[in-house]
């Protein structure tokens, strides 16, 4: 198959990579606003270069990848749909809840499959916390653990429009709980504070935080998260049942040090980026995509499920600002 991709920043050209080494992918067409960043992605991975997303369709395109900037993504994935082109869309939908329904609105009934970048839903670990819920075999859940602790703080340039920690950190740790739980979020309460980073608080962000969910089934879920993890990339979840508990992440290139006496675990060099400890999962996820354009499934991660994930994200926001619980249904919907 043929697939566009639109936007070539680092998960752009990322994307690029995993994609031409995938056997189902013959050829890629591939566009961003900056012409050197174009001529660059073709040359490495021989691609076509074109210079607008009309002209990545106009190439006869069997599907799309967008990583473009995020205000762009609206547009782009309804020009897709407009195409009849199956897309792929990393996260967020839009900018905002309100114009991600309008999304929704259009993509639905139009028979066109849409993906949302949601990439821990195809980590390895993810899929088998998931699978143990399923199956009974942790008994009823009772707590949930999602943490997501970078090592080092985004440029002010990406604060400036990333829309705070939740939208564009937690909301990670949201999705995958939603996900592995099989449960809706109903109430949350969040907090957060600086503990470095000028330029976040500067912004009106925190660069730590965390929030705590309420389950609609009862189970807490407790996300924690932060810009400074100078160890490395931890990415963690843990699920407490009656009968078990299991944890992701829990492996030997886990940023952690254990100081007790005689323990020598973690003894692996820790994860320091987010595409060192997800390659796989990316590899996964777009291998999906090429199945949801082949036809052979549905999208597995739609819109509507973009669009829960930001509506937690929201609450939380409105949780840190107000200083109190938040029900999800104080969020437009």
């Amino acid at each position: 198959m043929r697939i566009g991709i639109m936007g070539l920043g680092r998960i752009g050209a990322f994307h690029a990579e995993t994609l031409s080494g995938l056997d189902a992918v013959d050829s890629l067409v591939v566009t961003d606003p900056v012409a050197a960043a174009t001529a660059s992605v073709a040359e490495r991975f021989g691609a076509q270069a074109v210079d607008s997303p009309a002209a990545v369709f106009a190439a006869g395109v069997d599907g799309v990848v967008v990583a473009a900037a995020t205000d762009a993504h609206p547009e782009l994935i309804l020009a897709a749909v407009e195409a009849g082109v199956p897309v792929f869309c990393e996260k967020p939908v839009a900018r905002s809840v309100k114009e991600s329904l309008e999304v929704l609105r259009a993509v639905e009934g139009s028979g066109v499959e849409v993906q949302i970048g949601y990439n821990r839903r195809f980590d390895a670990g993810c899929v088998a916390a998931r699978r143990a819920v399923e199956s009974g075999e942790l008994g009823k859940l009772h707590t949930v653990r999602s943490t997501t602790l970078d090592p080092a703080p985004p440029p002010a340039g990406y604060i400036a429009v990333s829309g705070g920690i939740f939208r564009d950190c937690s909301v990670h740790d949201f999705d995958i709980v939603r996900w592995v739980t099989g449960r809706e979020v109903v109430e949350v309460y969040a907090t957060g504070g600086n503990r470095g980073a000028d330029h976040i608080r500067a912004a009106g962000d925190v660069d730590t935080a965390s929030s705590l969910l309420t389950l609609d089934d009862g189970t807490i879920a407790v996300i924690s998260n932060s810009r400074h993890n100078a160890r490395g990339h931890d990415v963690r979840l843990e699920l407490h049942g009656m009968k078990d508990s299991i944890a992701v992440g829990l492996e030997d290139r886990l940023p952690l040090r254990s100081v007790e006496q005689g323990v020598t675990f973690p003894a692996g060099t820790p994860y320091d980026f987010f595409m060192d400890r997800f390659a796989d999962a990316y590899r996964a996820e777009l291998t999906a995509f090429t199945e949801v354009v082949a036809g052979a499934r549905p999208s597995p991660c739609t819109v509507a499920d973009g669009i829960e994930a930001s509506r937690i994200a929201d609450a939380c926001t409105l949780s840190l600002h107000e200083h109190r619980p938040v029900r999800l249904d104080e969020v437009i919907k």
